[in-house]
């Protein structure tokens, strides 16, 4: 999985592994890890990357950067069948959301939730209190990096009796283990879209036939 990342710092919380032949340090990334906490916002479908330049630009104009550390529109690479080739695409996610490293205080908060195409912050309630930071595991799932080389497991073949509006449990990818309902079949090209609650939203997802199951 990739990601669309700006703001971004290297820190000294990112951990270190000595596993090259060379005894030298390899450094490997722990989004976790990173000062701050992840937090979720919400911006208005079609214009996240316009959302993320003018979230920066209002970071820098109120001199917040050790505040607002990054801002990450979550991308995945996905295959697809274009002309009769193969190729390989970035998509969103999950799209109409944006991942937002900070310290969250009143002036961080300010600056984030009145950037235009912003809707607000996920997971506050209405009486004002603050949004709940993405846990450790939500944070491997949504921006942990593969491991180069890394080959997808093997799949069994997939089972093409699927109905739109049946439940399935995703097995594997970054929405292992989420539960959704198939919204849409695509059996020429063994797709399915479904619709998986996520942050506290119903969000389609694109996904292979292999990729789910049913419960």
């Amino acid at each position: 999985m990739n990601t669309d990342n700006t703001i971004t710092e290297p820190t000294a919380d990112s951990e270190f592994d000595l596993t090259t032949e060379e005894g030298e340090e390899e450094f490997i990334d722990r989004p976790w890890l990173r000062p701050g906490k992840w937090y979720v916002v919400h911006s208005q479908s079609s214009y996240e990357k316009k959302a993320v330049q003018a979230m920066q630009a209002r970071v820098q104009s109120m001199h917040l950067e050790h505040k607002v550390y990054e801002i990450v529109i979550p991308m995945e690479d996905v295959v697809e069948f274009k002309n009769g080739r193969k190729q390989t695409v970035q998509k969103k996610m999950f799209p109409g959301y944006i991942l937002v490293r900070c310290e969250l205080d009143d002036d961080s908060w300010l600056c984030i939730r009145q950037t235009p195409g912003i809707t607000g912050f996920v997971g506050q309630n209405q009486r004002g209190q603050r949004p709940t930071p993405l846990s450790k595991r939500e944070v491997q799932q949504f921006l942990a990096p593969k491991d180069e080389g890394e080959v997808a497991p093997k799949r069994k073949a997939p089972k093409l009796d699927y109905d739109v509006g049946e439940a399935v449990r995703v097995k594997e990818g970054p929405f292992a283990d989420f539960q959704g309902q198939i919204a849409e079949i695509n059996a020429d090209h063994m797709k399915l879209k479904v619709l998986v609650n996520i942050f506290g939203r119903d969000t389609l997802v694109e996904m292979d036939f292999g990729q789910v199951a049913k419960l």
